[in-house]
């Protein structure tokens, strides 16, 4: 009856998506539960308040919570001046430090998505989203980011078993050629990587054996061509037998 998905964004946001289907009275304080619990278990021992993770708390429900006719609501906490009625604004130290520019950016936002109440036409791309949530369909004139995927997903999920069955082993099929065809290209360079080190080291020798032939011509003997050479006795040994 709930499905729960919690995401990361790349700025470190979290963002808790809740799917609600069935009627809960209590639910306005499920959400705020869901967002405490993300601030406290995200928030390691002896890390200053400043650390704290912005958290969105996105509600999708196919039930009439509350008493209102719109389909897409939003908070955002504010702290207003009781006499002046003035927004409370953070200093200029706390805007550069914590990179907020009200407070409100601070505290969790919440979205609730009331399904039921969309009205069938698709005016944005969070409208295009609010309809698929309503009708399990996506319009081909749909164009919302990531709506593609979505419809790819629904496409799958209404194939019948035997349907379903072949879709699964073609994709294993371009798995299985995808991971053939890596193991190629890396078995094709890590050759090409061997080849030209044992080029290198055989350049590395044949430079070694030069030095010790002119070592030898020079009268040094040979634990002193080994020290400068790094070449084993029998190396250098046989140089003087040519």
């Amino acid at each position: 009856n709930r499905v729960d998905i919690l995401a990361e964004t790349t700025d470190g946001e979290l963002v808790l998506i809740e799917v609600q289907n069935n009627p809960q009275h209590d639910y306005f304080h499920r959400m705020l539960y869901g967002a405490s619990k993300l601030v406290t278990e995200y928030l390691g021992k002896g890390q200053e308040y400043g650390e704290i993770k912005k958290v969105y708390s996105i509600n999708i429900v196919y039930f009439n919570l509350g008493m209102g006719d719109d389909y897409i609501y939003s908070y955002r906490g504010e702290f207003v001046g009781a006499n002046l009625g003035d927004i409370l604004q953070p200093t200029k130290t706390q805007e550069f430090k914590f990179n907020i520019n009200k407070v409100a950016d601070i505290f969790p936002e919440y979205y609730l998505l009331k399904v039921n109440n969309f009205k069938e036409l698709a005016k944005t791309s969070l409208d295009e989203w609010i309809y698929f949530l309503k009708n399990s369909d996506i319009k081909t004139e749909f164009s919302a980011k990531g709506i593609e995927e979505a419809k790819e997903a629904l496409r799958v999920t209404n194939l019948s078993e035997q349907e379903r069955a072949a879709y699964e082993r073609y994709l294993k099929n371009k798995r299985d050629e995808a991971s053939i065809l890596s193991t190629q290209e890396f078995e094709t360079r890590w050759q090409v990587e061997q080849a030209e080190i044992r080029g290198m080291e055989k350049g590395i020798k044949q430079e070694k054996i030069a030095i010790a032939r002119s070592c030898r011509e020079q009268g040094l003997d040979v634990e002193t061509i080994m020290k400068i050479t790094q070449l084993s006795r029998e190396e250098i040994e046989s140089l003087y037998k040519l």
